[in-house]
């Protein structure tokens, strides 16, 4: 009896299931067509990265191995379009060899260039932080204190590695304005802060010790 009712349920079961495919038959075919597509997209999207990084990669190497001085409008045409492929990694070498060579010479156009990597290239976020230090590094020489500040504002306001590195850099540029107290604080800032870098903490107490003890 028992067994005469387990086939029952069996047959029921599967009669159910049968039922089930047949009344669903065009939703599970787009479903399972759909999820084809997905795989299909996903990997055909990232072997089109790997073949347009490599491509990047390509264009980044022919301009620095063939640069010469006859050749560096050519390499630095090729650097700029590599810039505006805001590519994570080669659109940042390419602008430093740029600066490196001095292959285009108007801060108003680096900047923009920097603003382009930073604001429109999709970066990790220590990366992105070490970008805009080397913006201030560049800018340090030429930049109101306002001008540098907007620069350096969100790193010196956070906790990034080269939190330290900018709030240096700040102290060095007061140092060299002769505004010795304001580059105190910032030598003063390093050393309190928690994750300073330790060489540029060592450098911010001999600074202090050195010059600006009272």
């Amino acid at each position: 009896m028992d067994e005469d009712v387990a086939i029952i349920d069996s047959n029921t079961r599967n009669e159910k299931i049968k039922n089930f495919f047949i009344n669903n038959k065009k939703k599970i075919i787009i479903s399972v067509l759909t999820i084809i597509l997905l795989f299909i997209s996903y990997f055909g999207f990232k072997e089109f990265q790997n073949k347009q990084k490599i491509y990047i990669s390509n264009l980044y190497n022919s301009a620095v191995i063939s640069y010469t001085k006859d050749t560096k409008n050519k390499s630095k045409d090729i650097l700029l379009d590599v810039i505006y492929k805001k590519d994570p990694t080669y659109s940042a070498l390419s602008l430093y060899f740029i600066i490196d060579n001095k292959l285009i010479v108007d801060e108003k156009k680096i900047n923009e260039l920097f603003d382009i990597i930073i604001n429109e290239t999709s970066l990790e976020t220590e990366i992105k932080n070490l970008i805009i230090y080397k913006k201030g590094l560049y800018n340090a020489d030429n930049a109101s204190e306002n001008e540098l500040l907007i620069i350096l504002g969100t790193l010196i306001n956070s906790e990034s590695i080269w939190s330290s590195h900018a709030l240096y850099l700040m102290a060095e540029y007061f140092y060299s304005k002769k505004e010795f107290q304001k580059s105190k604080e910032f030598f003063t800032k390093i050393i309190n802060l928690n994750n300073s870098n330790e060489d540029i903490k060592i450098k911010a107490q001999k600074r202090l010790v050195r010059d600006l003890s009272d």
